[in-house]
């Protein structure tokens, strides 16, 4: 097994913690991809508004890297090796996509609204697979999953109509 210990948490079996591995580390390159995607808006974002989308973004910054480092801990719990330098990311995935440098505050946020539901997307189908065979890492993604929800809410307010359509 690339990247396995021969051993794993008491209870689940190598071939269990080889897929909550391979789901945590797709989780792990989204967070590192979305880390830097924060940080792209937060020096880019213009216009009315900017401030407090600037300031919007910081804490959001400290808390998805530190769901890195939490995803990147429980992989090597489950006995692997989680993979944190760039030549690792790029082989097998396709990063996550930004393609706005400057811009206004509506374009960053509705740019943004699609990559959170990008990301919540895939958390979403890790933490569906994670369920049945390991409760403790669907409880990392609940937490997380709650708190990324919260943040495309804040997002989403930004950008919603009278009517409660988002603007895209």
């Amino acid at each position: 097994m690339n990247g396995m210990s021969n051993y794993t948490v008491p209870g689940i079996n190598q071939n269990d913690a080889k897929q909550l591995i391979d789901g945590l580390q797709e989780r792990l390159t989204d967070y590192n991809d979305l880390h830097l995607i924060l940080k792209h808006v937060h020096w880019n974002v213009t216009g009315p508004n900017f401030i407090a989308v600037h300031e919007m973004l910081d804490p959001q910054v400290d808390l998805v890297r530190g769901y890195a480092d939490e995803v990147a801990e429980r992989i090597s719990t489950l006995g692997g090796a989680p993979i944190g330098t760039p030549e690792g990311h790029v082989a097998d995935r396709t990063p996550l996509q930004y393609e706005r440098n400057a811009g206004t505050v509506q374009d960053h946020l509705a740019d943004l609204n699609r990559v959170y539901t990008q990301v919540l997307t895939g958390v979403r189908e890790s933490m569906a697979t994670a369920g049945p065979v390991d409760p403790v890492t669907e409880d990392i993604y609940i937490g997380q999953a709650a708190e990324l929800e919260k943040f495309q809410w804040f997002i989403r307010a930004h950008i919603v109509d009278a009517d409660g359509n988002i603007q895209e």
